[in-house]
């Protein structure tokens, strides 16, 4: 074949070096920073733009590892996988951190490839790397956009249904409940069209505000679009609990809002359905909250609903029955205060008293305890309901000692709430000023769960109410956490001894309840603890516990719960046996 007129060598050389120098420009001018290093990785060659991606300096550079990029933030085990992977097959592309001169992180995608020798070996290495930081920031931020609302950075409707899948699958393997609140501002529109849309954006801010300040830690709020919000509600143990919350959003939509210098109020519609009655999926458990929302806005709006109509019934009564319980609590009317004695198991003297509220209502009639103190203690009602407890106790001891009576000590139970509210102790010794009663005249009762952990502290609780003559009793001792630390660490006086153990002391079977008993009884009699044996109600029962060292009795045997009237009647026509003190 004729040799080509343009393949002489003084044109293959001329072409080699405009090659050359044509590869040296675009290497400098590439936007990727370039690294070529030996076969043992020192540098021997870099651009332009790996001194403005790094801060190093050519003259820096040269002669170092690439090590001299390192952020820290990859093990060695990272690196071994990367050369791994570049020995077996001549290349490595991924991202990793580096870090500037200047001491900054930053995000690079690389790439290294082998470049072979002749003899098939690796002579060099070349590594080109970019700049992504920002990219995978952006990628982020664009990420946040679809979890959150970027008006009020709440949780949006899609990561709001990835916690309500996760929730539901908690709730399941733990056999419980949660529940569900779709929340829609009522009259919104109104809002947009007379003050404008970005003050209507403003006005869901603050209403987005006020809807988590009423929720707990563990709640979701988030916002589904336009003025519609959810609440998830992860673990909710009772119906009551999820109508509370409701009412609380409610409440905190209602007052009044300033926007734009102007002040108005707008209500909001909640539906709720509850996991798993009202769906056992997410969709299920959405669909029937609005449902219920929209079944609010139709029967009167500013109000909610549940989905199932058998517990909106319940719910009525519930609600009405609270309310109904909160004016009594408030003015005190139909709240009265029985004593039920307790006696000398031998003499039948009389010893003391426990202070046990009824309630009776006009339109509920009497209302049991079993029912009426955990609905307190749900609604926040019981430290006041507590204290009009004590007050009516005290004013009463007041007016049988003034008509002559020598009462007993009366012991008034106190909740874990009323325990463990600050000023106990001086409010205490102010009921016992303002009413002229002797050092002891009222003791408390305490049930074990109240002192759970809290033992330390309830050392200064109990010795602050000791000093002012008040004995402390466990009531229902056996039932709960008993804990033989406590009977020696806690300034206590006596151990009521729960009614289940003394009544299966009589009949079949007794051998566990007996050596409860005869361990409890043992035990606080070599602690110096009084012992009281509550629920006798017969003959064989008080035979039966007469085995042992109990000193005090109380059950329908001796003595059952009288209004204040009949119990001076039947026990105070004469002093009392004992002192108090």
């Amino acid at each position: 074949m004729p040799a080509s007129p343009h393949s002489t060598p003084t044109h293959a050389f001329l072409d080699s070096r405009e090659g050359l120098q044509l590869a040296e420009r675009v290497i400098e001018a590439s936007m990727e920073g370039i690294i070529v290093t030996d076969a043992d990785t020192r540098i021997e060659f870099v651009n332009a733009s790996f001194t403005e991606l790094t801060g190093y300096t050519r003259e820096e550079a040269l002669g170092q590892t690439p090590a001299l990029l390192s952020s820290g933030r990859h093990d060695a085990a990272f690196y071994r996988a990367m050369w791994q992977e570049i020995r077996a097959t001549g290349f490595w592309r991924g991202e990793i951190w580096n870090r500037r001169k200047s001491g900054q992180l930053y995000l690079e995608q690389l790439t290294i490839t082998a470049i072979l020798g002749d003899d098939g070996k690796p002579s060099h290495y070349a590594a080109l790397f970019s700049d992504i930081t920002r990219v995978r920031e952006n990628e982020q931020r664009v990420r946040r956009l679809d979890d959150y609302d970027a008006l009020t950075g709440l949780p949006s409707r899609r990561l709001l249904e990835d916690r309500l899948a996760l929730a539901i699958r908690h709730v399941q393997r733990e056999k419980s409940h949660l529940a569900v609140i779709v929340i829609d501002l009522d009259h919104f529109k109104q809002v947009n069209d007379s003050l404008g849309h970005a003050q209507g954006d403003e006005l869901l801010k603050r209403v987005a505000e006020r809807l988590e300040h009423r929720l707990r830690e563990d709640d979701t709020l988030a916002r589904l679009g336009g003025d519609k919000f959810l609440v998830l509600l992860p673990m909710c143990a009772a119906i009551e609990e999820a109508t509370r919350v409701a009412r609380r959003l409610i409440e905190a939509i209602g007052e009044p809002f300033l926007v734009a210098g102007q002040a108005f109020r707008i209500g909001c519609s909640l539906g709720i359905s509850v996991h798993p009655e009202d769906g056992d999926s997410a969709d299920e458990l959405l669909r029937n909250a609005d449902a219920a929302m929209y079944r609010a806005k139709h029967e009167g709006r500013n109000t909610y609903r549940l989905y199932r109509a058998d517990m909106n019934q319940q719910d009525i009564r519930q609600l009405a029955l609270e309310t109904a319980l909160r004016d009594s609590v408030e003015s005190g009317e139909g709240l009265a205060v029985h004593y039920q004695p307790l006696v000398e198991r031998d003499s039948g003297e009389l010893h003391g008293a426990e202070a046990l509220v009824r309630w009776h209502h006009p339109d509920f009639g009497d209302v049991s305890p079993g029912i009426f103190v955990p609905l307190a203690e749900r609604a926040g009602l019981i430290i006041t309901l507590g204290r009009q407890v004590m007050r009516q106790v005290a004013a009463q001891l007041q007016a049988w000692r003034a008509a002559g009576l020598n009462p007993p000590q009366v012991a008034v139970n106190l909740s874990a709430s009323q325990f463990w509210q600050e000023g106990l102790v001086e409010e205490v010794r102010e009921l016992f000023a303002e009413f002229d009663l002797p050092r002891g005249q009222v003791g408390f009762e305490l049930t074990e769960s109240v002192l759970l952990d809290g033992e330390q502290r309830a050392v200064t609780v109990i010795q602050g109410l000791r000093d002012l003559g008040c004995r402390i009793a466990i009531d229902d001792f056996g039932t709960g956490y008993s804990s033989l630390s406590y009977l020696q660490d806690l300034p206590l006086t006596t151990l009521k001894i729960d009614r289940r153990f003394v009544q299966r002391l009589v009949g079949e079977n007794n051998r566990g309840s007996a050596a409860i008993v005869a361990a409890v009884t043992g035990l606080a009699r070599e602690l110096g603890l009084r012992v009281v044996a509550e629920g006798v109600e017969t003959e064989a029962q008080l035979d039966a516990i007469s085995r042992y060292p109990v000193a005090l009795i109380q059950g329908y045997l001796t003595g059952r719960p009288l209004a204040t009237d009949a119990f001076a009647e039947r026990w105070l026509t004469r002093p009392a046996g004992t002192a108090l003190n």
